[in-house]
């Protein structure tokens, strides 16, 4: 959900294979990717830990309001820290989104989807073992559409906001932006606060396959799961298609 690696992380990789050739002449995937893939399982596992802390309903505390911007702070500190590393994409609609753009071999974006659904199981059990209530009983953060609403109404409001979220990064990624790379944490918090704040009241605006998987995982809650994982799916590759064929300024000689 954010940037790609800095090419300083490619140059310390570069170096530290040139460095011990013999050490990762046989398993050099694993040397230039296990850093991506712990930054993943973590920002995921921070991600809905965090997130979904927001979402308890704790007397006083206003659960429409909330949520929105503990998401979205969340995923701001998580782009600070796990950015430059793995992009801290946190969600599998986005690392597919990556994948298509380019930025992201395929091998690694499907350890990426692995390690973020894992995190995210990682993250609401964690916050399951700290929770002062019991977390399944209350479905706390269990993503369900409004119930005015059909599946199929459900299914392109969460298309929608994930194309949406899936532009966002596309302009991000856009070279044209590369040097305005500093803000990319409070543009995608900001993103997602806005977006959990028009979303959220109808679906839940989860946007995120592993964001929805982690709660139902746990509480057994599994209705209108398929909604949360075609609809982001769906609306990010959408997005990431009509960029980079549509809006994408190509190289000279490409």
């Amino acid at each position: 959900m954010t940037v790609p690696p800095v090419p300083q992380l490619v140059t310390e990789l570069k170096i530290t294979q040139d460095d011990q050739p013999a050490k990762c002449s046989v398993k050099s995937w694993w040397c230039t990717s296990w850093r991506g893939i712990i930054s993943e399982l973590l920002s995921t596992m921070l991600l809905v830990l965090f997130g979904c802390m927001t979402c308890l309903p704790i007397e006083g505390i206003n659960t429409a309001i909330y949520p929105p911007f503990g998401f979205g702070f969340v995923v701001m500190l998580n782009i600070q820290i796990f950015g430059h590393i793995s992009g801290a994409y946190m969600n599998p609609a986005i690392t597919l989104a990556a994948v298509i753009w380019g930025s992201v071999p395929i091998t690694v974006g499907a350890i990426y989807v692995a390690v973020e659904c894992i995190g995210a199981v990682l993250g609401y059990g964690i916050l399951m073992a700290l929770s002062p209530m019991d977390l399944a009983a209350s479905s706390v953060c269990v993503s369900i559409p409004y119930a005015g609403l059909n599946d199929l109404q459900s299914l392109f409001i969460e298309v929608f906001l994930t194309a949406t979220l899936t532009f966002v990064n596309c302009g991000v990624w856009d070279p044209v932006n590369a040097s305005k790379q500093d803000s990319a944490p409070i543009k995608f918090g900001l993103t997602i606060v806005g977006l959990s704040l028009v979303g959220g009241p109808l679906t839940g605006a989860s946007m995120n396959p592993a964001r929805t998987l982690a709660p139902a995982v746990w509480t057994s809650v599994w209705a209108h799961q398929w909604i949360y994982w075609i609809g982001p799916f769906v609306g990010s590759v959408f997005a990431v298609i009509i960029y980079k064929n549509i809006f994408l300024r190509k190289r000279q000689g490409e």
